[in-house]
């Protein structure tokens, strides 16, 4: 695990949609238990946190395919799977990518306010107030999140740009680009994937093995004191892009 100076990097590769089963609900746990250790690694600059959200691109030939029309936003260039693989009920794919988008758009405003941390706090609350289970998905219940954490929603919303413009997307072209691998950290392909360091962290996605993991990239001597509190330096085990493991004791 590299650990090049104090500052740990760390990226999650989520997903707004809370209909994928098993994993969306462990995605959804961990960011309810784990947001109090990240805002206090963040609001004492000891780590920079970046929400991702995977999307991909359909094919100019099959744009104008159902399939493509209720997956994908500006004009195929961006989309997601049918929460419910239904194209005939339910949310579409497309509505999926828009509330991505808008949680990355958070983060970026969050983030210029000085304020990255917020972003915890609406994922979790989105995932309470806002979920595909009670038919609460929707733009409306995002807007009432937005504001309750006192960001601008003006601001929001000049970030996620026109969904329907035939032009491209600069938030989430920079995400395909980002799913690209580089170096040691490989292509993210799969969700949930956790990123310390540029090294992408192969263990369960649970509040103390990711504190373990994260801690076990600062530079000895320079751990924060919610690592030192917790003894997280044991046991961690990540993947490089050859496909080799590594180990930290």
């Amino acid at each position: 695990m590299p650990h090049p100076d104090e500052r740990v990097e760390y990226e999650l590769w989520t997903n707004s949609n809370d209909e994928c089963g098993p994993l969306c609900d462990e995605q959804a746990a961990f960011v309810r238990s784990f947001r109090g250790h990240a805002q206090i690694l963040e609001r004492g600059g000891y780590a920079r946190f970046t929400p991702h959200y995977i999307t991909w691109y359909c094919p100019e030939a099959f744009r104008l395919t159902r399939q493509c029309q209720s997956q994908c936003i500006n004009h195929g260039r961006y989309c997601a799977p049918d929460p419910e693989e239904d194209f005939g009920e339910g949310y579409e794919g497309k509505q999926v990518v828009v509330e991505n988008l808008r949680q990355l758009c958070v983060h970026r405003v969050a983030n210029e306010s000085g304020r990255p941390w917020a972003w915890w706090d609406f994922a979790m609350d989105y995932k309470l107030r806002c979920s595909m289970k009670e038919k609460k998905y929707s733009k409306a219940c995002a807007e009432e999140v937005v504001a309750s954490l006192g960001l601008s929603l003006e601001k929001v919303l000049a970030c996620m740009g026109d969904p329907d413009a035939d032009a491209d997307n600069a938030v989430l072209s920079k995400e395909q680009e980002d799913q690209i691998g580089r170096g040691s950290r490989g292509d993210v392909t799969i969700l949930p994937t956790l990123v310390i360091n540029d090294v992408q962290y192969r263990g369960k996605l649970e509040r103390t093995a990711v504190l373990r993991a994260v801690c076990a990239g600062f530079k000895e001597g320079t751990e924060p004191q919610v690592c030192l509190s917790h003894g997280e330096h044991q046991g961690l085990h990540f993947r490089r892009q050859d496909g080799e493991s590594t180990m930290n004791f």
